[in-house]
């Protein structure tokens, strides 16, 4: 089952999710919109290896003139907003009108964990060239009803590589996975 504006209103004051900074012209219907942050991130190799911390090139977006994302290049971005999801599955999708620019917003990962708390990193590539600009509408997060108790919260997750809160893109951790 997916929140309504009114339940997610609910879950906001009873502390269940956190949305920083809130601003209510971002709530949908059953939806809030989130923003793309002033910084993207680059990898440094053109080759990624999965057993390998690959690293990242963090710079920020020029304010005025935006920036020119270019097809083939893997972008990593954040949202403006810090979020946390205590008794929901927060789920993370792009925008129809991003979308209708050839941005896709994440690759994989637009799910997050009930006890996720952090701003979300983006996994953006492009069909062609677009330019971006810090705080344009990015995508929305959708809440879904978890049924049942939760055996362990992800911010209480020993193993969990995503925890430290960042205003910044994050790359991949998968290296500290044993494969």
């Amino acid at each position: 089952m997916i929140l309504t504006d009114q339940q997610i209103l609910a879950e906001i004051e009873r502390g269940n999710i956190v949305i920083e900074p809130y601003d209510p012209s971002c709530l949908g219907t059953n939806s809030y919109d989130v923003h793309l942050g002033r910084y993207l991130a680059t990898y440094r190799d053109n080759v990624l290896d999965a057993r390998k911390h690959n690293q990242i090139d963090v710079f920020e977006i020029p304010a005025e003139e935006g920036f020119v994302l270019q097809p083939g290049v893997l972008y990593l971005g954040v949202t403006e907003e810090y979020t946390e999801s205590h008794a929901q599955v927060p789920f993370l999708e792009g925008k129809s009108s991003v979308g209708r620019l050839g941005i896709d917003i994440h690759a994989t990962a637009g799910k997050g964990d009930v006890g996720f708390c952090n701003t979300w990193t983006l996994e953006i590539s492009v069909t062609q060239q677009v330019r971006v600009y810090a705080g344009m509408p990015i995508g929305q997060l959708i809440y879904f009803a978890v049924q049942g108790d939760v055996q362990t919260f992800y911010n209480r997750k020993a193993n969990a590589k995503y925890n430290d809160r960042t205003d910044k893109p994050v790359e991949s951790m998968m290296w500290k996975n044993t494969f």
